[in-house]
């Protein structure tokens, strides 16, 4: 194989001070991404765009596939495969065997939810601040397993992680089977407790599954730690790897739990060794819920350039880069009489930052008006309020924050009756 795309040097990310300290240069590391120059990208929140060194390596490997798919799929990527698996699950601190590589979250979640067959009469119990599609992922798991789907209200403004593990304990009952919740609320950016929650389960004897959509590389994260028998999640998002990388950490003892979304090759295999290395890249346990036939693995392949990428920033500079854009956009964004709907305790947040807007402005129209001056951010709609969600990462600058807090109140009132 050619060797992999254009390489990062320190000097692409870095200002030498005046001690000999060597500091990030948010604006050079902004250089290597793949950044249209024309757009205000507030919504990595939904979708990370992907650095140049990056593009590079996944662009190589897929002229190899396309090149000599037999060489590539039978030689090179069993290595590439077991090496990428091995670097994220270090990354996530869990073991590789019980670590699968999914398309992205909900291919993830959907995988526990098709195939836990849990005790009825019986409640699963989601928070009432879920992501959408989950939801709906559960409501279907819910009526084919004859159970029932539960809610429970989060007050997404407590400043204490106090009030939601009280309201999420005051939830369960003896009927609860197994409860789902996102460790950042995509709404709404709150970080939940989820290490707490997990406890708390445990204790009542309730299964627990973690939405982890927005947390590698926006938090420290330590699956292990946690203790959640299931944690899905995406790789696209604040980890900047290309579309289609995703995973679910599987908990000690729920591995024989599962079935494959799609029967294919490793649905049958010898139960010997189940957790060792493979020839394929995985282990003979945990191939049957990987392998979907013929597909492109490699936004799976690059997961260690990926991770190396951000490394040579740091990780707590770049978390620190966003913990003052998320101040920046309350600074700007306040002041315009939108109200935080995010907690302001730094445990509580992360680097998405949502404020209230009017709740007769039209969210249809708010996007079109935004848009017209090229700056890309989500508008979101919860049965009692609406929103504009901010997502900072270190390539953001603190001038598209204002071109946005100079261009809201007039598209504000565009979109209002």
């Amino acid at each position: 194989m050619r060797s992999p795309g254009r390489t990062i040097a320190s000097s692409d990310f870095f200002w030498q001070g005046t001690t000999g300290m060597t500091t990030p240069d948010w604006r050079l590391a902004r250089q290597q991404m793949l950044l249209d120059p024309t757009i205000i990208n507030l919504n990595t929140g939904s979708f990370g765009p992907v650095p140049r060194a990056i593009f590079d390596r996944v662009t190589e490997l897929r002229r190899q596939l396309a090149a000599e798919p037999t060489d590539f799929y039978v030689r090179w990527v069993p290595p590439l495969l077991w090496k990428a698996r091995c670097r994220l699950a270090e990354f996530l601190n869990v073991p590789p065997h019980r670590l699968i590589f999914r398309a992205n979250v909900s291919s993830a979640i959907n995988v526990v939810a098709s195939s836990l067959r849990l005790n009825r009469p019986g409640e699963i119990l989601l928070s009432d601040h879920e992501y959408g599609a989950m939801h709906w992922c559960w409501e279907r798991a819910a009526q084919r397993g004859g159970l029932t789907l539960k809610t429970f209200p989060l007050d997404t403004l407590a400043e204490s992680p106090d009030a939601i593990l009280n309201a999420f304990e005051a939830a369960i009952s003896h009927r609860t089977r197994l409860a789902f919740f996102s460790h950042v609320l995509s709404p709404t950016g709150l970080v939940l407790p989820v290490k707490e929650m997990v406890a708390i389960a445990k204790r009542r004897g309730v299964l627990t599954v973690i939405d982890g959509a927005h947390a590698p590389g926006m938090l420290p994260l330590d699956i292990s730690d946690i203790g959640a028998d299931f944690y899905g999640a995406n790789c696209h998002k604040w980890m900047l790897a290309p579309s289609g990388s995703g995973f679910l950490a599987i908990g000690p003892g729920m591995e024989d739990r599962l079935e494959p979304l799609e029967v294919s090759w490793g649905y049958h295999y010898p139960r010997t060794d189940l957790d060792a290395p493979d020839e394929f890249g995985s282990t003979r346990r945990i191939r049957a819920l990987e392998f979907e036939g013929t597909r492109e693995v490699n936004p799976w392949l690059v997961t260690p350039e990926v991770i190396d990428f951000q490394s040579m920033l740091g990780w707590q500079a770049i978390r620190q880069r966003m913990h003052e854009l998320s101040q920046i956009s309350r600074e700007m964004l306040v002041p315009l009489g939108l109200p935080e709907a995010t907690p302001r305790n730094p445990a509580m947040h992360g680097a998405l930052t949502a404020f209230r807007i009017p709740d007769a402005t039209d969210p249809v129209k708010l996007r079109t008006a935004i848009w017209k001056h090229r700056i890309e951010i989500p508008v979101i709609e919860r049965p009692d309020r609406r929103m504009i969600r901010v997502s900072g990462h270190f390539y953001t600058l603190p001038e598209e924050i204002q071109k946005l807090a100079e261009i809201l109140p007039a598209a504000i009132r565009e979109a209002t009756p």
